[in-house]
């Protein structure tokens, strides 16, 4: 009973509305307790590590998947039981390009306007192939594409059918970085007419490109908001250092109790820690010689150290 109300209290003005999904795979259990609120006309990342669970909770949201347990809406629809509905007002774009590498790009569209059973079919693939600025390549075999071109074929033929809700599984992989931000400004077009996008990615700067951004881990939901309050939520104090031998202090930040994360970025040595004090003691030993100054937490940095925080629990409770 209590489930059947929390299901009637599900929002319209949510895209996507889901609680508690869990998938098992035997004894393997790869998403634990995912809830997400998305709302409608925003763009959200979904980041964490491989084998963080991205792929499942997306398949398990667009009725691709059936959870183990939970429950939600997608678009007003039931992800268990209206999963046709929602594959159809859905487009979702795996990170393999998965489209017909012997047909032409005009091919490839026209062949998915006819699963979608869009009229008139020269119309919608003309369209289509103007808007994301293929028309000049219509001729060309899928195959012969360069990454950044595969990519902007499978956005199109995903996009064709006007879905309310897109969801990209880390499209951008292996991208040059023009073809990437080509790419994001076509997100921001879509989502600016309406639609809605869930996007996974690994790159930092791409996260600080969406509306909000949920981080998982193992499965779980570890934090999930806008950047700079998840940055803020992680509490982390960070340093920069430059100057001869930065680099080769490293290893001695890392294996230092006193500093969570320590990277060597550009020219700069980074080390950031939740406890100042302890911080600027480590500083204090190791760091003699070099320019010290305090800096803002990039996303990078918070996202390291949730990780490692996570495997320290994981590794606690294993031991357990």
């Amino acid at each position: 009973m209590r489930e059947k109300a929390l299901q009637q209290n599900l929002s319209d003005d949510l895209a996507i509305d889901v609680c508690d999904l869990v998938k098992d795979f035997g004894s393997k259990r790869a998403v634990d307790k995912v809830s997400i609120q998305m709302p409608r006309g925003q763009v959200w990342g979904f980041l964490g590590p491989n084998g963080s669970g991205k792929t499942t909770t997306i398949r398990m949201i667009c009725g691709l998947l059936e959870p183990t347990s939970g429950y939600g809406n997608c678009l007003g629809l039931d992800i268990q039981k209206e999963a046709d509905a929602i594959k159809k007002a859905t487009g979702y774009m795996t990170q393999k390009f998965s489209f017909w590498e012997d047909m032409t790009i005009r091919e490839n569209l026209a062949f998915v306007a006819r699963l979608y059973q869009l009229h008139p079919i020269k119309q919608v693939v003309d369209e289509t192939l103007k808007t994301l600025g293929l028309f000049d390549r219509q001729h060309q075999l899928a195959g012969h594409l360069s990454g950044g071109w595969k990519q902007r074929l499978a956005l199109a033929a995903v996009t064709m059918h006007n879905p309310a809700l897109l969801l990209l599984d880390e499209p951008t992989a292996g991208v040059d970085p023009q073809a990437r931000r080509d790419f994001w400004d076509e997100i921001h077009r879509l989502a600016g007419s309406g639609m809605t996008v869930l996007v996974s990615t690994h790159y930092m700067d791409e996260a600080e490109r969406c509306d909000r951004i949920v981080y998982l881990s193992h499965g779980k939901i570890m934090v999930q908001g806008r950047v700079q309050e998840i940055v803020k939520e992680v509490g982390l104090v960070t340093f920069k250092a430059t100057g001869d031998g930065a680099r080769e202090r490293v290893e001695a930040f890392r294996r230092d109790d006193r500093v969570d994360y320590a990277s060597y970025f550009g020219a700069a040595l980074h080390i950031s820690a939740r406890d100042r004090q302890a911080l600027q003691a480590a500083i204090g030993e190791f760091g003699d010689g070099l320019q010290w100054q305090e800096i803002e937490t990039g996303l990078e940095d918070a996202f390291i150290a949730l990780s490692q925080m996570q495997h320290m629990q994981s590794n606690t409770s294993g031991k357990g």
